[in-house]
């Protein structure tokens, strides 16, 4: 039994999720809340969250990211999963700062919401630890901005002077240096060879002279890059391990 809540003072909002919820094929337990004080109040051991944002500060002076905030720093042994739940991607960077899990965009789609639940249910299943936070990468492209979360990205491709980032949802392309993201996301991504760049949380396997992704795809691996890459990996594993 997954116990989930929602944290929203909108009334139409708490019974839309609520029903979101009840159509995944999971077993949930489910409280709703219309105010920070509210939560805190009941203090009930929480595995899933929908927090709102811009939930209206109460008589305790919290609003959702104050929230988010005590709930981090209250040291509880259990840390619920928190998935902001916003109409404005102006606030993901707040968000991952308190080790969100995801954000779900006003009017939150069905289909985003069945994915990025599964997501965190299995979180849940196979015990949830805080992320260190992980600035998303903030990408321009033909005059627009996209807003990208890193857990989304399996890897990036060095292609006709641009870099195509493979994720969940599709490829997007951005003219930018592969060298660049590299010294951005040295902490999270390896360069395996000239043309990717991957996301070390996805590695399922390598070999000398390729690494296997847990989507199945598989890229060349440089014999260059194969020793540093075998010590890079194995420093992610143990810093994902806590050893």
């Amino acid at each position: 039994m997954i116990k989930t809540a929602i944290c929203d003072d909108e009334p139409k909002t708490r019974a839309y999720l609520s029903s979101l919820i009840q159509a995944q094929p999971f077993p949930c337990e489910i409280a709703e809340y219309a105010s920070a004080g509210e939560y805190l109040a009941d203090q009930k051991e929480i595995d899933l969250l929908f927090l709102d944002i811009e939930l209206d500060p109460d008589d305790s002076g919290s609003d959702g990211m104050a929230l988010a905030r005590k709930i981090r720093e209250g040291g509880s042994a259990v840390q619920p999963v928190i998935i902001f739940v916003t109409g404005y991607e102006q606030y993901v960077f707040d968000a991952f700062d308190v080790g969100a899990f995801h954000y779900l965009v006003k009017p939150v789609d069905e289909g985003k919401f069945a994915g990025v639940f599964a997501r965190a249910a299995e979180q849940v299943m196979t015990g949830w630890k805080v992320p260190q936070r992980a600035r998303p990468l903030v990408l321009s492209f033909a005059g627009t901005n996209k807003v990208v979360p890193l857990d989304s990205i399996y890897y990036i491709e060095s292609s006709n002077h641009k870099a195509v980032l493979h994720m969940k949802d599709g490829e997007f392309a951005c003219y930018m240096k592969i060298r660049d993201l590299e010294l951005e996301l040295q902490e999270h991504f390896f360069r395996i060879h000239k043309g990717y760049l991957v996301n070390l949380s996805y590695v399922s396997g390598y070999s000398k002279t390729e690494v296997t992704l847990t989507n199945g795809e598989r890229l060349l691996l440089s014999k260059y890059k194969y020793p540093d890459f075998t010590k890079a990996y194995l420093r992610f594993l143990k810093k994902g391990a806590g050893l």
